[in-house]
């Protein structure tokens, strides 16, 4: 997608702070955390959001997963605990039509309200 700016992030056109990259995930720090951790993993390919993902994701979408496990672990905020959000479409609070996952802790979260 042109307009993407996740996409320019991933092509490097637009800096970021990465914490992770591989073939097919980029995990970078949002530039308005909402906590002291506040990162966001993307896959590389662009899906506009969790409803556009087929059985063919599975294996990438459990990989993102993982992945934000592995940097909560490297953050130190696993044994505390932190949140993996995912917000579909604009009633859902999602904002950048690229599909995204917020990696939230480093504090105590107050509850998830809507």
């Amino acid at each position: 997608m042109m307009d993407c700016i996740f996409c320019k992030i991933i092509k490097k056109e637009i800096p970021s702070q990465i914490v992770f990259e591989d073939d097919e995930i980029l995990a970078f720090k949002d530039i308005n955390p909402m906590a002291p951790v506040h990162i966001l993993l993307i896959p590389k390919k662009h899906i506009s959001d969790i409803t556009e993902i087929s059985s063919d994701d599975a294996e990438l979408i459990g990989r993102i997963h993982v992945t934000a496990v592995k940097i909560a672990k490297d953050l130190g905020i696993d044994q505390d605990g932190f949140r993996l959000v995912n917000n579909c479409k604009k009633h859902g609070g999602q904002e950048v039509f690229h599909l995204h996952f917020h990696l939230i802790g480093g504090r105590k979260l107050g509850a998830f309200a809507g």
